[in-house]
């Protein structure tokens, strides 16, 4: 087949600029081949090459006592002892899952799966974090449905328990939905496999489903806006088989066993392409590809296809030559496709060969860490005006607002669509806090939370960012973790307009200090940039997932309150209600400042709750609706009421920082009382649990009706 003329459409059609075209002709010293085009326009998209984001991702800190392994590799390796690592990390699949939701979201938990078991670990949780635009957009019903399907069909074919994550609502979604999936195994200390290849005429294998062209140019499709021309982009968009996936895992960890695997990785964005040259680039070797080795399932299929295609379920390895017969038996014992495609060589070269014709001669180097990278201009975020006056409102009206609301009611019709139980390790699903899954074999546990709150971020991009990491701090806290590390997936808009890199500039900043301030390093993550449609931005989302540690599964804060038990607040409460889930969903107002962030209250105030659990029976953090949503959520989940003294709608309301909500037996307040003066935390009698009412200072209503609109508004608003 003849390969189109190089035209200044076609060079814009694959994301690159004319100073980047200018830059490939000097790399190359001549115009590069249509295949080479696209192989370049894969590894120098956004999504690849993080050409805008690497100045600032360098700023995070990334390295610590327990961390084997920061950013760079597929996913991040954390020690939880005993010989035992952790391996993690969070990616979105937003733009495939607006285009189509099933697929999109399915195909993020796949390859967010891969990403983790590539590296030698067995899967044992997965969360999701889902940003939607408005209920009443005509579209959000149906990406709704289809997320939430994908993301529980993969999830429960392949045998992965769902633990945690969010779901949010927002105008600014309603053209560009967030879809970021995080996934977590557990793998030996002394058996974790990384992809730098090495060794100089090493085989080069092909490993699992077999290649065709769905998916061809996806990570260019995920590195532009949205327009009028999205619906010619499903083709973009992969197909996913979790059976596949499910023994591509168990023949990959059975190979890695048998001693065969020099480096390997999996083919997620731009395919065979990425996988390849990112192998070779962190081994200093060259690859070359016989295409006409690789397994297809379409007829013809151009060497610009095969090297583009997205087709999930794939890996490719570095092999130890002598091992071949021995890995071959393997893959065929479990039915999947092992070729040998390729080789490592001593030249910097990306050699690709196609029906006995090169389709593709580059420096290798030159495709992934010589990438463009742009010091972008950005202008800081203006400081949000003051607070105005916020109407007087009944608290138990108030507290209707936020469960009635999509964004606050009880997301049970999402979790319940998972599997949250498989593997028989969970020892709390969602629904309240941090999920847990016990090491299996052990009596350690690990909790896992994702956390954002974009309207903070975009008032504030400092703060905010600040606050997502200071939450997933809290809520590993509030079941009795040792917070360890974390994952980032930063979603912005169009890095090109400076106030949206300066959104994303401040959130960096902001996550990076809050990293270094609480001991949880940043060890993977994603960025996603260009979530706009028709020029509209989504609203900031820096989404982190963290993982916490429970030495023992008796140190878990595990509880629910009882009938009279008191209602304590540890930190301290000023009633702060800028950008507040009261004024969004009470009033439709977005409006002053963030709450501020004190880290070293925040640790402090950790470090308390974990050193004193044993005097506590349930504790949750203090995030968006304050203490009267955290009392009433807790209350709900116990079936008893909840009486808080607090009068002022300020005060039950605010989301002021570094704040739990913790419920103690009568008996033990006064000793907690004393703890608290000793370690100069702050500390209030909030109220007490018990009885069948919920009352909010003056006003009160039954928890039965209460009950009820919270767990049935969210399906209400969505289907």
């Amino acid at each position: 087949m003849q390969e189109p003329e190089i035209t200044k459409e076609l060079i814009a059609a694959h994301g690159l600029k004319p100073d980047e075209y200018a830059r490939i002709l000097e790399i190359i010293g001549r115009e590069p081949s249509f295949t080479e085009l696209g192989i370049f326009s894969a590894m120098w998209n956004e999504h690849c090459s993080y050409k805008s984001s690497k100045k600032w991702l360098r700023t995070l800190p990334t390295e610590g006592p327990q961390v084997i392994c920061g950013p760079g590799e597929n996913a991040g390796v954390v020690d939880i002892g005993d010989g035992q690592a952790i391996i993690f990390k969070m990616e979105s699949h937003n733009h495939p899952s607006y285009i189509e939701p099933h697929q999109g979201a399915a195909t993020g938990v796949g390859g967010i799966l891969r990403d983790v078991f590539t590296m030698g670990a067995r899967p044992i949780a997965a969360m999701d974090s889902l940003s939607f635009g408005l209920p009443s957009h005509p579209k959000t019903a149906h990406l709704v449905k289809g997320v939430v399907e994908g993301v529980g069909s993969y999830g429960n074919c392949f045998g992965v328990p769902n633990v945690g994550g969010e779901v949010r609502f927002h105008r600014s979604y309603n053209g560009n939905c967030l879809v970021n999936a995080f996934a977590a195994g557990l793998a030996d200390t002394d058996s974790i496999f990384y992809s730098a290849a090495s060794g100089v005429g090493m085989p080069v294998v092909y490993l699992g489903a077999k290649t065709g062209r769905d998916g061809v140019g996806g990570a260019t499709m995920a590195s532009a806006e949205f327009d009028d021309t999205i619906e010619e982009k499903r083709p973009t968009v992969q197909v996913g088989d979790p059976f596949t996936e499910k023994r591509l895992l168990e023949a990959c960890l059975e190979l890695m066993a048998s001693g065969s695997v020099i480096s390997i990785q999996d083919m997620g964005a731009a395919g065979l392409t990425c996988s390849a040259v990112e192998m070779g680039d962190k081994g200093g070797l060259g690859i070359r590809l016989d295409l006409d080795r690789v397994p297809t399932r379409e007829k013809a299929m151009t060497a610009y296809e095969m090297m583009l295609s997205e087709s999930q379920e794939r890996m490719l390895m570095v092999l130890k030559p002598e091992k071949e017969a021995e890995a071959r038996a393997i893959f065929d014992k479990w039915d999947l496709d092992f070729a040998l495609v390729g080789e490592t060589i001593a030249e910097d070269r990306f050699l690709i060969i196609h029906g006995n014709e090169t389709k593709a001669d580059l420096p290798l180097s030159k495709l992934a860490s010589s990438a463009p990278e742009y010091d972008r201009p950005w202008v800081e975020t203006p400081k949000a005006a003051p607070l105005g006056e916020v109407p007087a409102i009944d608290a138990i009206d108030a507290l209707k607002a936020l469960i009635g609301s999509p964004n606050y009611a009880h997301k049970a019709w999402v979790w319940e669509q998972y599997d949250t139980s498989v593997m028989a390790d969970t020892v709390r699903a969602p629904g309240l806090g941090a999920g847990v899954v016990r090491v299996h074999g052990t009596g350690k546990a690990l909790a896992f939370t994702s956390d954002v709150t974009p309207r903070y971020v975009k008032a504030n991009p400092f703060e905010g960012g600040k606050q997502a990491v200071a939450e997933a701090y809290r809520n590993l806290t509030a079941c009795g973790a040792l917070p360890l590390a974390s994952t980032d997936n930063l979603n912005f808009g169009n890095p090109e307009k400076p106030e949206i890199m300066g959104q994303f500039v401040g959130a960096v900043k902001g996550i990076g200090a809050a990293c270094k301030a609480l001991g949880m390093p940043i060890v993977s993550g994603n960025v996603s940039l260009y979530n706009e449609t028709d020029g509209t931005g989504i609203l900031p989302t820096p989404t982190i997932g963290a993982v916490g540690l429970l030495a023992s599964l008796d140190e878990m804060i595990a509880g629910l309150p009882v009938e009279g038990d008191v209602a304590i607040v540890i930190g301290a409460t000023a009633g702060h209600l800028g950008q507040s889930a009261l004024l969004a969903e009470a009033f439709g107002r977005e409006e002053g400042d963030a709450p501020p962030v004190d880290l070293a209250a925040e640790r402090k105030n950790g470090e308390f709750l974990r050193t004193n659990r044993k005097l506590l029976r349930a504790a949750t953090d203090l995030s968006d609706g304050g203490l009267a949503l955290a009392a009433f959520e807790m209350a709900e989940a116990a079936g008893i009421g909840v009486t808080l003294r607090a009068k002022d709608v300020a005060q039950l309301f605010g989301e002021d920082q570094a704040r739990y909500l913790v419920a103690v037996a009568p008996e033990k307040a006064a000793a907690l009382a004393k703890a608290a003066d000793s370690a100069g935390v702050a500390f209030a009698h909030a109220g007490t649990f018990g009885g069948t009412q919920v009352r909010l200072g003056a006003s009160e209503a039954p928890l039965t009706a209460l009950s009820d609109l919270y767990r049935t508004a969210f399906a209400a608003a969505v289907t």
